[in-house]
């Protein structure tokens, strides 16, 4: 299929996501919209087509399964809840009877644990809003599975992000804002919807 960005965020939309969340691990599945247009650029940039992606805090899996339709070989994903996990089979397996797509395993875990190597990692970590640090865990296990790193964080922990590159030899190459809309998920909630300022970081290891 010749996608467009336009198409791909059609099929992104129709992935199963979460029923219920789970507050502690803020499982805030990525909007198709966002989802689409990150893994659109990261193609752009040469970094999905025939590579070996790590899907870090996968969820339902929406980055990874646009991946695999963007010509990802593999994609593993990651995550520590066994329901998200069974959710990304079902994605998996539904765009697998749809169309040709690369090869993909999951992984059960805490992504302190995880011991694998790939190309690329794209992750949309928790913001540490509930656990602190987990966002700069993910971000110092990311470095070492990847040279290549899609993350996206809160806006206003824009000198966070750059610390910790600048800590780990990698160089920020490009970085795309978005409003980041949650959905009325949890009782406190006042609206519908409420949006968050949120950047993506694309990060490359220093030759």
């Amino acid at each position: 299929m010749n996608w467009t960005k336009k198409t791909l965020a059609v099929e992104l939309s129709k992935l199963h996501s979460f029923e219920k969340v789970d507050v502690q691990l803020e499982q805030y599945a990525t909007p198709s919209e966002i989802a689409a247009d990150w893994i659109w650029n990261a193609t752009m940039n040469g970094d999905v087509s025939g590579k070996v992606i790590v899907d870090a805090a996968s969820g339902p899996g929406i980055l990874g399964c646009g991946a695999l339709l963007m010509g990802a070989k593999k994609v593993i994903f990651v995550d520590k809840s066994k329901e998200a996990l069974e959710l990304v089979k079902k994605n998996v397996e539904m765009l697998d009877q749809a169309y040709f797509i690369g090869k993909s395993e999951s992984w059960l875990g805490d992504i302190a644990d995880f011991k694998g190597k790939a190309d690329v990692v794209v992750q949309n970590p928790p913001f540490g809003t509930k656990i602190k640090h987990t966002d700069k865990a993910f971000l110092e296990k990311a470095f070492g599975i990847a040279p290549i790193v899609y993350s996206m964080h809160k806006v206003e922990t824009t000198q966070f992000v750059e610390a910790m590159a600048r800590d780990y030899a990698f160089q920020i190459t490009a970085v795309w804002t978005y409003d980041f809309g949650l959905k009325q998920t949890l009782p406190w909630h006042k609206s519908r919807m409420y949006y968050v300022k949120v950047g993506l970081w694309r990060m490359s290891l220093k030759k």
